[in-house]
């Protein structure tokens, strides 16, 4: 072998290595952003440790394909489409609120499955008709950043109870709270003085190592399923047999719409990390592979897809712009769903270390929300665009669930939803009202 060969086998060899490194990172990007999603989704709906592991397994499997699709196929950028954030919040709110309303939860179940399949139709159908760009000027920033104040609301607060032990009769775990702040502020000094690539990895050192400690602290507490159980792959609609539910229904369905907004905003935010131009065949492919696989999800008991915003974070912080390694790390994701041994381990993973790191690492969304109303200056009559939605929503967030039982079975679901009804107060406030004639309001200080 030559010099000339001898260099070029070690740049080969170079090559596959960084492309090998590169993948593990974006591996462990897509693995913490996926698996503490069915644990909490499968204890909100009280399914057995086995049929978590299941859900777990699918998350992965489903996960990792759809993103290796989109990838060749679809977007074609490395942005992650998963379990969506936004669906997550619902879903904790629904099995919350409608249960405790009088719905049991197979029927509110069922109900989300034939939302969840109705809203990846529509994705489907209305992105390939180019529909989503009308949609886009109805969701305005405003609109935008009312919905996620709500949503990091309520999902901190589902996140918090869970980390503290908290029980429907009102009461909490004392030492799972402490064990769990603990955690919290690990993660969080890890996020905030974390140097190089140490931050990226917060989440994963958070689950681990706060998973060790409530082993050594609660040695007899297990709270997942055997190893070596066999956990199946072919276990349909385990939340329940699609139902015709009105009020959850139509809920799924305007949220749907509300998540296909999310990928023009994620995608026109990464095309500038490329310098790129995102062209309408890139985003037809896009909706027809996230309504499928959001189809899809309906029939194995997994959230519905959506394009994560905070992969644009991952790709400024690491620059992984790579397809290839983008590919690697989805395709050992779906390696791992494809282990039922090594899947039933995670599933393993106690509910309140997974809401302890995840209350911390969505924190973010709020300043997200902050960033969508960079450049808008209120006064004390504009104010009223983001405070009433915002704290509209906050109000029905706690309300008694109870308190909702005296309305028609088929309003709890909309009513009784502090995210759904912010929305709606925002659209309202943003169709009706003439802001722009307001915005030079003399402010009541000056005034006086």
């Amino acid at each position: 072998m030559n010099r000339h060969q001898e260099q070029s086998l070690l740049n080969h060899i170079k090559g596959a290595s960084s492309l090998a490194l590169a993948g593990i990172q974006w591996f462990f990007f897509l693995f913490t952003n996926t698996v503490v999603v069915p644990l909490s989704i499968g204890h909100n709906f009280q399914l057995s440790p086995e049929a978590i592991a299941a859900s777990m397994q699918h998350s992965f499997l489903l996960t990792g394909a759809v993103c290796i699709l989109q990838a060749f196929f679809g977007h074609r950028y490395a942005v992650m489409d998963g379990p969506s954030g936004l669906w997550w919040g619902l879903t904790l709110s629904l099995t919350v609120s409608a249960s405790s309303a009088g719905m049991s939860l197979e029927r509110i179940g069922g109900g989300l499955a034939a939302g969840f399949l109705l809203a990846g139709l529509t994705m489907m159908i209305l992105g390939w008709l180019g529909a989503a760009h009308v949609l886009q000027k109805l969701f305005t920033p405003m609109v935008k950043s009312a919905m996620l104040f709500l949503m990091t609301i309520q999902l901190t607060m589902n996140f918090f109870k869970g980390m503290i032990g908290y029980t429907e009769f009102g009461t909490f775990n004392l030492p799972v709270a402490a064990l769990s702040v603990a955690i919290a502020f690990l993660v969080a000094l890890i996020q905030l003085k974390g140097r190089g690539k140490l931050g990226n990895y917060s989440i994963l050192i958070g689950i681990v190592t706060g998973w060790i400690a409530y082993s050594l602290v609660f040695p007899g507490q297990h709270t997942g399923v055997s190893g070596h159980h066999d956990v199946s792959l072919f276990s349909w609609f385990p939340w329940g047999t699609p139902k015709w539910e009105p009020g959850i229904v139509i809920t799924a369905f305007f949220v749907g719409l509300v998540n296909m907004t999310n990928s023009i905003t994620t995608l026109s935010s990464v095309e500038k990390i490329y310098g790129v131009q995102t062209t309408s065949q890139q985003y037809k492919r896009s909706y027809m592979f996230t309504g499928l696989f959001t189809m899809l999800s309906s029939c194995v008991g997994v959230l519905p897809f959506g394009l994560f915003a905070s992969s644009i974070g991952f790709l400024e912080s690491t620059r992984i712009l790579k397809r290839a390694a983008f590919v690697v790390g989805a395709g050992m994701l779906c390696m791992l769903g494809l282990t039922p041994s090594v899947t039933a381990f995670f599933a393993q993973i106690p509910p309140s270390v997974g809401s302890a790191v995840l209350f911390v690492a969505y924190l973010q969304m709020f300043g997200t929300a902050l960033r969508t109303l960079e450049g808008t200056k209120f006064n004390s009559k504009t104010i009223y665009r983001v405070a009433l939605p915002v704290l509209t929503g906050v109000a029905v967030m706690n309300i008694p669930a109870e308190a909702f039982q005296s309305l028609p079975m088929y309003l709890i679901p909309i009513i009784s939803n502090g995210l759904v009804i912010g929305v709606v107060v925002s659209l309202l406030l943003e169709t009706t009202v003439d802001w722009s004639k307001m915005d030079n309001t003399t402010p009541a200080s000056k005034a006086a």
